[in-house]
């Protein structure tokens, strides 16, 4: 180097300013002075859930979920168990298995249809019964009627035979009775005495006796019938009223839309004749 270029070094670095001493980088920096550096995305994850802080309602609900996936990891398994026979099972089980299920299927079937019959009869059992129950009560009502032992009213007519000269005798008013009967009469009472196929008339005296009972003048007749029938049949020539007519009574014959015929019999039980019916 030449001596000119010395000279212009030595000029240089006069010029040059004096050296400032940097500050320290961070690099640089001591330990306990060190600024921390700023965390990822991960590292805040993990410091939000570690260590963990559990409610009390989180963890009853943590113990339901747990409870809800046993649950449906047992029903699941159980049914994977039953797909898994099925689908492990030959051909001649599975046809097997299904002729089982329809032969349980046809029984079920079988007793429904089974039960349903029992209720039908059952059922017509209860309204035979019923209707037997009926006819029985209205037979035994009209058995009652014509044996004298229940009351009964009706259509019908009064017969009243007035006897001021006591010439009627009792086979005039028996008479009567078996005319009454032939024109349809169902109920006859006379002086409150009721007058069934036993019944007999004697003479008494002045009086005539009914079934042993004593009855006097006016003799009065409560017939239950048609009375359309019953009070021609009174009247025809030669019949009853002009019977007792002639014998000086006066006999008055009424018709009526209701007669009461409530005079009763005791029911007699027989000594001897029984049903024959089985």
């Amino acid at each position: 180097m030449s001596d000119h270029d010395r000279t212009n070094g030595h000029r240089f670095r006069a010029e040059l300013p004096a050296e400032v001493t940097a500050p320290p980088s961070a690099a640089e920096e001591t330990p306990g002075e060190r600024t921390p550096a700023p965390l990822t995305g991960r590292q805040r994850l993990v410091k939000g859930l570690w260590p963990p802080r559990v409610t009390r309602a989180q963890l009853i609900v943590a113990l339901l979920l747990f409870g809800l996936g046993f649950g449906l990891a047992v029903q699941v398994a159980s049914n994977s168990d039953g797909d898994s026979a099925l689908r492990g099972a030959r051909q001649e089980d599975l046809v097997r298995i299904l002729d089982e299920l329809d032969d349980r299927t046809q029984r079920l079937e079988d007793e429904k249809q089974g039960l349903e019959k029992q209720r039908g009869e059952l059922e017509n059992s209860s309204d035979q019964a019923e209707e037997a129950r009926k006819q029985t009560v209205e037979k035994e009502r009209q058995l009652g009627v014509l044996a004298g032992t229940v009351a009964a009213q009706g259509p019908g007519i009064t017969m009243t035979v007035q006897d001021t000269k006591g010439r009627v005798e009792a086979d005039m008013l028996l008479d009567a009775v078996q005319e009454l009967r032939a024109a349809g009469a169902e109920a006859i009472q006379v002086n409150g005495v009721r007058v069934v196929a036993g019944t007999f008339l004697t003479d008494s005296g002045d009086t005539v006796s009914v079934d042993g009972n004593k009855i006097n003048a006016p003799y009065r007749f409560k017939v239950i019938g048609k009375p359309q029938d019953l009070e021609p049949a009174l009247n025809i020539p030669g019949g009853v009223v002009q019977t007792l007519e002639k014998e000086l009574a006066t006999v008055t014959v009424e018709r009526s839309s209701k007669i009461v015929v409530d005079a009763l019999r005791a029911a007699e039980r027989p000594d001897y004749a029984r049903s024959s019916s089985r």
